[in-house]
């Protein structure tokens, strides 16, 4: 990569891969989880992220590529390590590991899909900029969500 549209395409690539790894992984977590308020919110963003792909499809098309993914070093390592808490933890441990998890998940997104929408504004991509911002406010939503059970029940 030498420009910063090939990067904003391996990054979209990236991001792609990403959320149809997370697709796969989510209906595990709430299977494992004990809390009805984190299932329901797990459950949720399950539907979500398959809307975000859906987005991400049409953001290819922006740029004239066919939607891939490559491969994502940094989340499969947060999906594995969720894997290994649902694998280990139990009780309360079991939950508050799995939210952290999540979460950690939730930041690498909001990351990544913030340098995307930044890039696809100054590239001049001003449909990928607000599809992009769209997918952003949805992961910064649902890391909010998290945030807000740790706090009043999860971590306690």
């Amino acid at each position: 990569m030498k420009t910063l549209a090939e990067l904003f395409e391996h990054t979209l690539k990236d991001v792609y891969y990403a959320e149809n790894a997370i697709v796969k992984a989510l209906p595990k977590v709430s299977k494992a989880v004990k809390s009805a308020d984190f299932k329901k919110a797990v459950d949720h963003h399950l539907e979500e992220t398959k809307g975000q792909i859906k987005t991400l499809d049409k953001v290819f098309k922006t740029i004239g590529v066919k939607p891939e993914g490559v491969k994502c070093d940094a989340t499969d390592g947060l999906l594995k390590e969720s894997e290994g808490i649902m694998d280990e933890a139990e009780g309360v441990a079991l939950d508050a590991g799995l939210l952290a998890a999540c979460q950690a998940v939730e930041h690498y997104e909001i990351a990544r899909y913030g340098s995307l929408r930044e890039w696809a504004k100054v590239l001049g991509n001003e449909e990928a900029h607000v599809l992009l911002s769209e997918i952003l406010d949805q992961e910064k939503a649902a890391n909010s969500k998290m945030t807000n059970l740790a706090v009043t029940a999860i971590n306690k």
